[in-house]
């Protein structure tokens, strides 16, 4: 499958945002083939990176992310990682959520998700990552 056409136009979109590497383009085709036909919510609450709420009545709970599909999440966590310290746009989100009082995961999560919403919306339209 990785010799079709379809395949290696996304693989080359994905690996074109920094971060983004073989490994993580080629989990995204293989494990997530709903990329670039869901909307933003869709796709993250999929991924299991969509903050889920623990309220009942007065109780506000911390909120977390869970289910979704281990594999990806996995892998765009090492991809957020890689991507706060060679990609410019998601650096200086991870540094705007540090700076306002976000603990160092929970802004990697954010970095993972703005990262994979990033990644849905370039092959949604199909366009090479243009930068900051």
């Amino acid at each position: 499958m990785r010799e079709t056409p379809a395949w290696r136009e996304k693989e080359e979109l994905l690996k074109s945002v920094p971060g983004v590497g073989d490994q993580t383009a080629r989990t995204l085709i293989a494990a997530l083939p709903e990329l670039g036909e869901l909307n933003r919510r869709q796709i993250a609450a999929l991924v299991g990176i969509a903050p889920i709420n623990r309220d009942s009545g007065a109780m506000r709970g911390k909120r977390m992310i869970a289910g979704g599909r281990a594999d990806v999440r996995s892998v765009l966590y090492m991809a957020a990682l890689v991507g706060v310290r060679a990609n410019p746009t998601l650096k200086a989100y991870y540094v705007r959520l540090r700076q306002a009082g976000k603990l160092p995961k929970v802004a990697i999560v954010a970095a993972m998700r703005k990262l994979l919403t990033t990644l849905n919306a370039m092959l949604k339209s199909k366009t090479a990552w243009a930068g900051a």
